[in-house]
């Protein structure tokens, strides 16, 4: 498999650069007025704005009371929202001016070289907001954590992500299904273009001997053995969260679950705890693309929510859940239930350069998971 890869990796780094390209200084060649652009926006009809988090119904209704600019927030996952967005783009009526979306590599891949969308970058924001988060615009980093029952354990069970493909762990990872959730097999193809010498070293640490991987690299050893222990496959990260910490639980499991979903510890008692100091990571990042839909009626009132969204104010009930901004200015509240603030540093970054090669090879990933899952 790797040897197929490194074809497509090598063929990504080029139609990245075209679609870094498309976007590159835009935003600073731009003259900007915050306050011409708000009463522009008033001129214009309402937009809808499609997220994946359902906290953009409360963001919405905000950004409407703010400045007077009537805006509907809608949840939609990744694959709904391609969906609409695309037929939209094709039937030329839009109906989502603005979208949020956390499916990068669809993104890079299909919405923008299609030109259904365009990113666009606050110029006044743009001091704030890393040169890797500009083009196209990210507007936040979300983590998927491995986590633990805090009620059974006083810590984390488990130390390295390879326990995770022994027997004591049989059935007894909760994560959502790889073939149906993409952001878990861009995770593995992240992982093996950018990390796999940290998952071989953390075979080596676990079991004091060098990884004899083949072709398919550690990475590839490592979810082939860790499908072949059946985790429990659910259909959402909540089904994953309650198999693990509901606050009645007596099973012992481990989790692999959005650091959202540790506000069930506040709203319905459950136990939950992030599994710190694991090897070679707690956990990994995914983002979150902001666009533009080419060919909205409402251009600047598209333009001003995703200024909004990227401030403080207008992050802040995602930040609620742990959703980091890219805006270096706005930060995760101190009661941030998962705590995923303090350990940043063991937490895998999304590196976007490798996003048209995670799109290319989510088919591999998921034949490879599929082959190798057992109950």
């Amino acid at each position: 498999m790797s040897r197929h890869f490194d074809m497509k990796r090598l063929l990504a780094a080029t139609a990245l650069g075209v679609v870094a390209g498309m976007f590159a200084g835009a935003a600073q060649a731009e003259e900007f007025d915050l306050n011409v652009l708000i009463e522009a926006a008033k001129k214009e009809p309402p937009i809808n704005v499609y997220s994946s988090t359902g906290k953009i119904v409360k963001q919405a209704e905000n950004f409407t009371k703010k400045y007077g600019v009537q805006a509907t927030g809608t949840k939609a996952n990744a694959a709904a929202q391609l969906e609409m967005v695309i037929r939209e783009g094709q039937a030329k009526n839009v109906q989502g001016d603005v979208i949020q979306i956390s499916d990068v590599p669809a993104g890079v891949a299909q919405l923008v070289p299609q030109g259904f969308v365009e990113s666009w970058l606050p110029p006044d924001l743009a001091a704030k907001i890393p040169a890797k988060y500009q083009n196209p615009l990210t507007v936040s980093n979300e983590a998927n954590v491995f986590a633990y029952n805090t009620q059974l354990n006083e810590s984390c069970p488990v130390k390295n992500i390879w326990e995770l493909t022994e027997a004591k762990w049989k059935g007894k990872l909760a994560m959502q299904d790889p073939l149906n959730k993409a952001s878990y097999v861009d995770w593995f193809n992240q992982m093996a273009t950018n990390a796999d010498d940290k998952v071989a070293a953390a075979y080596k640490e676990h079991y004091g001997k060098d990884l004899e991987a083949g072709e398919d690299g550690a990475t590839g050893a490592w979810v082939k053995a860790l499908a072949a222990n059946g985790p429990l496959l659910t259909d959402a990260d909540e089904a994953a969260a309650q198999a693990v910490g509901a606050p009645d639980q007596k099973e012992q499991f481990i989790g692999l679950i959005s650091s959202a979903k540790f506000r069930n510890n506040q709203d319905v008692g459950s136990k939950l705890g992030l599994c710190t100091d694991l090897k070679p990571f707690a956990g990994w990042m995914y983002p979150s693309l902001g666009f533009i839909a080419k060919g909205t009626d409402s251009p600047n009132a598209s333009k001003l929510f995703i200024h909004y969204l990227m401030t403080d104010e207008g992050i802040a009930p995602q930040a609620a859940d742990g959703k980091m901004s890219t805006n270096s200015d706005a930060k995760l509240p101190d009661d941030e239930p998962s705590g995923i603030g303090k350990v940043l540093d063991q937490i895998f970054p999304y590196n976007s350069a490798s996003a048209q090669s995670d799109w290319d090879a989510r088919q591999d990933w998921q034949d490879l998971w599929r082959i190798n899952y057992k109950k």
